[in-house]
């Protein structure tokens, strides 16, 4: 078993990533349990993955009982927060228990936001089952619903008690949301690791196959550098913890331009984000543009969009910067954005012209 800590203070807790970690999650969360029952809350396409954390616990002695709710970005919603907290206060959720998310990042998301705000904070434990999840959204405790006017705007910081990652439950995953998760891993060799991308790029194809060693290799690495970012910067206010961002500013542009949909995955809004933050870091003469270009092929390859055609959408720049205008990141009318001096050279930078960014959008190079 892996183990990489995430040092907080009072709020520290370890990630345990281990092969088969999901059948003998019992023993472990038997110690955090206390002889109370465990509630689980997942989604209606995890039945496998659910019987199985079922069987661990009752192995172990842990009742338990288990919400499912439908699959798919729309339930990270006001009207589904509010089902679920009735539903774990009607099962008489204490402060001190733990809730488990064993689902993607829209369980793992909305499942930390309703135990932030239950009872003013109740705990839980994130078991990710999507790649996206395991890299990402299950390590630093960001927490969020989406709303009508954009993504995770409504949320908290509320860090989880445990996290454990079993790589083999990506086995089950469709191949279009294994390369959705990569895009992730990808952001951390394009933020501050050039080595990390050049390892991608040679072994990018063996992890989205099911190559179990390059799988392991990707998620202890990715856990481990944004655990890094999150000691220093938990709660984003030096920016360091703004890095992990890369992508998103036109990400959550592009996915709401497509209403949130299946049209276009979170990861794969990520991965145009991505080459496009890197083109218009070219643009304005901020990196390469063989640079920009790497980027752009290597994610083509892999099978993930890297231009606005290629997430199927022939929005005008004014239209996507209309998006973008609701970025939670706004302060004082300004929206900061992760560019690029190169690989693994990202910085946050504040003086972006949102014109010049629709004009850009409106270009051949978008």
């Amino acid at each position: 078993m892996t183990v990489i800590p995430v040092a907080l203070g009072d709020r520290s807790y370890d990630v345990r990533i281990e092969s088969g970690l999901l059948g003998r999650a019992g023993e472990i969360l038997a110690t955090l349990a206390r002889g109370r029952r465990m509630a689980i809350v997942t989604d209606a396409n995890l039945s496998r993955h659910l019987a199985t954390l079922q069987a661990s616990l009752s192995t172990a002695g842990v009742d338990n009982e288990a919400i499912v709710l439908a699959p798919g970005e729309a339930t990270k919603s006001w009207s589904v927060l509010e089902s679920l907290t009735d539903r774990l206060l009607d099962l008489g959720i204490e402060r001190s228990d733990h809730v488990i998310a064993l689902g993607g990042g829209v369980i793992g998301d909305l499942v930390g936001f309703a135990t932030a705000i239950l009872k003013r904070g109740c705990k839980f434990v994130q078991i990710p089952t999507t790649l996206l999840a395991q890299v990402d959204s299950s390590v630093g405790g960001k927490t969020a619903i989406n709303t009508r006017a954009g993504k995770n705007l409504i949320g908290a910081f509320h860090q989880p008690a445990l996290v454990l990652i079993d790589p083999d439950t990506l086995d089950t995953l469709p191949a279009r949301q294994v390369r959705a998760g990569y895009a992730e891993v990808v952001k951390y060799g394009l933020i501050d690791d050039p080595d990390f991308f050049a390892w991608c790029e040679a072994n990018g194809a063996k992890l989205i196959a099911g190559e179990h060693d390059a799988r392991a290799h990707a998620i202890g690495h990715s856990v481990a550098a944004k655990a890094r970012i999150v000691v220093e910067d938990e709660t984003e206010t030096s920016g360091r913890r703004a890095l992990l961002n890369l992508g998103h500013t036109f990400g959550h542009a592009l996915e709401a331009e497509t209403g949130f949909s299946d049209r276009l995955f979170h990861g794969e809004g990520v991965a145009a984000g991505m080459a496009l933050a890197y083109a218009y870091s070219a643009e304005r003469g901020l990196c390469s543009h063989e640079d920009a270009a790497r980027v752009a092929a290597h994610l083509r390859g892999i099978g993930l969009p890297a231009r606005l055609s290629d997430c199927g959408i022939d929005a005008n720049g004014e239209t996507l910067v209309g998006h973008m205008m609701h970025d939670k990141k706004m302060a004082s009318g300004t929206l900061p954005f992760l560019l690029a001096r190169g690989i693994g050279q990202t910085y946050l930078d504040k003086s972006v012209d949102l014109t010049a960014v629709a004009a850009f959008l409106d270009s051949a190079n978008a």
